[in-house]
């Protein structure tokens, strides 16, 4: 280590504690800064609809150190290069970025993220003992780079109309079979922009008995025939999930793939009929997903310091009741303890009209699995690509 450098020098300059072969064992935590400062937050998962009343609750708590926030969103595939960008200029001027694994993954092959752990550790809580202990695991996907700050045990679900499928599938041969009887009556949407899509994909090996449900290339024997035959009888697949809930509450699909959050909150939106059922197939596991807080290289010291403040403050349970929004990524928190009582009322009232009590008994009962490793998830996105949507993607 080169004892002379500043804390200011090594964040500054973008250069990354790892990549000046700092030891991580030895960086100091920066101090909080004399006068407040104004942070700017990028949201590419939606997570602000989580999020942003806890994180504006901070800054109320603490004018001396957040004087504002700025809020923006943009698309996840765009950021880990305008990051790079600034950060080539030596003029970052985005704080924090809350995102999903996609640009938490592509963040960390370009190494644009300040390593949070185990560097910081003494700023932040204890994620062992706090963390759900599937959240935990999905923690484990930051690598050091990101702190969780929601999760959800996700899906693959099956979503239906009741009114026109009397006797959902119960197996995956059901499904195949309803498909061929009912054909373009159900469909799901391009896993590589579909959270339930990706979701279905990772799921299916686990329902099929698949060799290893981890490697898609060389383990899903059972998975590509599947998705082979089912799209024999699927017009399309749409390139997001919010065309999959519009054609299912107009009429037009009688079936779709969801998720927890996927089915109650376009339910509480109007999108889906409030009547719209789900169903599990046989040797169905949860494939989990969660969001990130993740601090682009190049900041000042003491914006860091407030970052990892500010991460202290939203993993709190009071905060944390926050994230059961209108079942946007239900449940939606990370940590142990917090219960919907906890949530503010229209959370409470959202949830207990268009919640499903059988939710509670599904996590319980049924096995949670991580999602594919980054460098895994792009290589079963092509396949997809290229074998099964590759003349039927719209």
């Amino acid at each position: 280590m080169n004892s002379s450098m500043t804390r200011r020098a090594m964040l500054g300059t973008g250069a990354g504690l790892a990549a000046l072969g700092v030891s991580r064992a030895l960086a100091q935590v920066p101090s909080l800064p004399s006068s407040p400062v104004a942070l700017n937050v990028v949201d590419v998962a939606g997570n602000l609809a989580l999020t942003q009343k806890a994180i504006q609750n901070y800054a109320k708590a603490k004018p001396n150190l957040v004087s504002k926030f700025n809020f923006l969103k943009a698309p996840a595939p765009e950021l880990p290069g305008k990051i790079k960008a600034q950060q080539d200029a030596n003029r970052v001027d985005i704080d924090l970025v809350l995102t999903g694994t996609d640009a938490l993954s592509a963040g960390l092959e370009q190494k644009l993220w300040v390593e949070l752990l185990p560097a910081f550790a003494s700023a932040l809580p204890k994620l062992d003992d706090i963390l759900l202990p599937p959240a935990a695991k999905m923690q484990g996907l930051a690598q050091g780079a990101g702190v969780i700050v929601s999760y959800y045990p996700s899906g693959p679900l099956l979503e239906y109309a009741p009114e026109r499928i009397k006797t959902p599938p119960t197996t995956a041969e059901e499904l195949l079979s309803y498909t061929k009887a009912n054909p373009n009556r159900f469909f799901y949407a391009r896993p590589a922009n579909s959270g339930p899509g990706r979701t279905f994909l990772m799921g299916l090996p686990y329902i099929l008995g698949d060799k290893d449900p981890k490697d898609p290339a060389s383990g899903w024997e059972k998975t590509w025939a599947y998705l082979k035959a089912l799209g024999e009888n699927i017009e399309y697949y749409p390139t997001g999930t919010g065309a999959t809930m519009k054609e299912l509450g107009e009429g037009s699909r009688d079936m779709i793939v969801s998720t927890t959050g996927w089915d109650i909150n376009p339910r509480v939106l109007g999108v889906v009929p409030e009547s719209a059922a789900v169903a599990t197939l046989k040797g169905f596991h949860w494939v989990t997903d969660a969001h990130y807080m993740c601090v682009p290289k190049g900041l000042a010291p003491e914006k860091l310091a407030v970052l990892l403040d500010l991460m202290n403050f939203l993993l709190q349970p009071a905060q944390q009741a926050y994230t059961y929004d209108q079942g946007y990524f239900y449940p939606g928190p990370a940590v142990k303890g917090v219960t919907l009582a906890m949530a503010p009322q229209e959370s409470q009232d959202a949830i207990k009209q268009f919640g499903r009590p059988e939710y509670e008994k599904l996590i319980a009962d049924n096995p949670t699995e991580l999602p594919l490793d980054p460098d895994k998830m792009v290589q079963a996105f092509q396949i997809w690509d290229q074998q099964i949507g590759a003349q039927k993607t719209k």
